[in-house]
């Protein structure tokens, strides 16, 4: 995956679409109760995260993509987002600028 792309990931405020999703109900209650106890606001930003987990190792798995491999690594060594954006703001502009 490119840098750009990566960063365009990791904007908290990028555009929402909303979609329904049939899950049984036993799920959706320990989602809610697992929710707080992993610090979420809500069942549905856990899903989120499930979702993009899951769909990151996907692609890294189906594209082979080093830098998706450096970037969770880094968030597996506790590295913030926000450091990771301004590390790859900094390589996209060399590159824009070179």
């Amino acid at each position: 995956m490119k840098a750009e792309v990566l960063k365009k990931r990791l904007d908290k405020n990028r555009p929402m679409t909303t979609i329904t999703i049939r899950i049984p109900e036993d799920v959706i209650e320990d989602l809610k109760r697992v929710a707080p106890l992993l610090g979420f606001f809500g069942y549905q930003p856990l899903v989120r995260a499930y979702i993009g987990q899951g769909l990151r190792a996907d692609i890294e798995r189906l594209e082979g993509d080093a830098v998706s491999t450096l970037i969770a690594s880094l968030k597996r060594h506790g590295v913030s987002d926000e450091i990771i954006r301004e590390a790859l703001s900094e390589v996209t502009e060399r590159r824009s600028n070179s």
